[in-house]
């Protein structure tokens, strides 16, 4: 549960937005029945975003792709929190605006209403990649230990698809009506550079030339990707004698394979748990959060590294996170006047005999 949450709340969804939907840390331990794990396509952004509100890291929020939703409280009093570049606004249920800053918190009451803008990309280029954290978490019901959204099989989140108009969304009440909200320091920012991979499992299907090729040139994002895939136009990688085939075997978030046109596809959370292509490498964990954040048009490079290498990044990851969330702090936001602070402070008790 959330900072001071103890209450059952709930929100209505004015407005859907476009691909937001409910997503945790994901559904593990069902890949062998074929369930893909899904979940948030940012973990670190998740986990930022629910540390503000006081959640644990992998509890279910709203996962903003293309452009936000708007949101009101119906009961209860809901803390949200905005991990990623976003715009947001505040309505009060008196009709006051307000401008919502992100990688902080703001509180709303009953009638209150919040409208999220689209996420904008780090250093410009289109829409990114944004969550909103509830407090308490939005509590639909899980469905194989998840509450995260796979359409495709329409398991968890709203009734197995993107949030809609009407919708009834369940969470917690901030408990007291002490007007403090929280922020971290600075957003929380993803390293630069090639994107980390461990070649294989299936390289030898692949002819030097085209191993060469895939670490040295770049490759760009296609339209064609979604949640399950991301597909990339660039150098052909040619398959060596091996071929374009294999006996189908396990495939994980991170696979790249490479189908007979020689067009790699960067498996996502959404992706199938078998695949019959050749695979030429595998995304690191660490930087699988970075491909959240391309959309189509921006350009990829690939970096070879090892097993040591890529438990190092997961680690500095895990240690950056960890540093971000030791430094979020409490804040009373301006014009909010501290009601107990200041009868606290500022009355002085009993009574003075004035002189005449």
């Amino acid at each position: 549960v959330g900072r001071g949450s103890v209450m059952s709340a709930q929100l209505e969804v004015v407005e859907s937005g476009l691909a937001v939907a409910v997503q945790d840390r994901g559904r593990f331990g069902y890949r062998r029945l074929g369930v893909p794990v899904s979940g948030a396509l940012d973990p670190l952004l998740l986990a930022a975003a629910n540390a503000l509100v006081g959640n644990a890291a992998g509890a279910a929020a709203l996962e903003i792709l293309l452009t936000g939703p708007a949101l009101k409280v119906r009961a209860g009093r809901v803390r949200f929190s905005i991990a990623g570049e976003i715009v947001a606004r505040l309505q009060s249920a008196q009709g006051k605006l307000l401008p919502v800053e992100p990688w902080c918190t703001v509180t709303l009451g009953p009638g209150d209403s919040i409208r999220f803008g689209a996420a904008a990309a780090p250093k410009a280029g289109g829409p990114g990649i944004a969550y909103v954290g509830i407090s308490g978490g939005v509590e639909v019901p899980a469905v194989l230990a998840s509450r995260s959204t796979y359409a495709r099989a329409a398991l968890g989140g709203v009734r197995g698809r993107a949030i809609a108009a009407g919708d009834l969304l369940p969470c917690r009440s901030v408990a007291g009506d002490a007007p403090l909200e929280f922020r971290g320091a600075g957003p929380l920012v993803h390293p630069e550079g090639p994107i980390r991979v461990v070649p294989g499992p299936q390289a030898d299907h692949f002819t030097d030339e085209a191993l060469q090729a895939f670490f040295s040139q770049p490759f760009t994002v296609t339209r064609d990707s979604d949640r399950m895939g991301m597909r990339l136009a660039g150098p052909v990688l040619t398959h060596s004698a091996l071929g374009a085939d294999i006996a189908s075997d396990g495939v994980t978030p991170g696979a790249i394979q490479v189908p007979a046109n020689g067009q790699p596809i960067i498996l996502m959370a959404d992706c199938q748990t078998v695949g019959g292509y050749p695979k030429i490498a595998t995304v690191i964990r660490a930087d699988l959060p970075r491909l959240a954040h391309a959309r189509p048009g921006a350009q990829l490079r690939f970096a070879r590294v090892n097993l040591l290498e890529a438990a190092a990044a997961r680690a500095a990851q895990a240690q950056q996170l960890a540093l971000w969330v030791g430094r979020i702090a409490g804040f009373r936001p301006a014009g909010v006047i501290d009601d107990a602070a200041l009868y606290g402070g500022n009355l002085v008790s009993g009574m003075i005999r004035a002189a005449a």
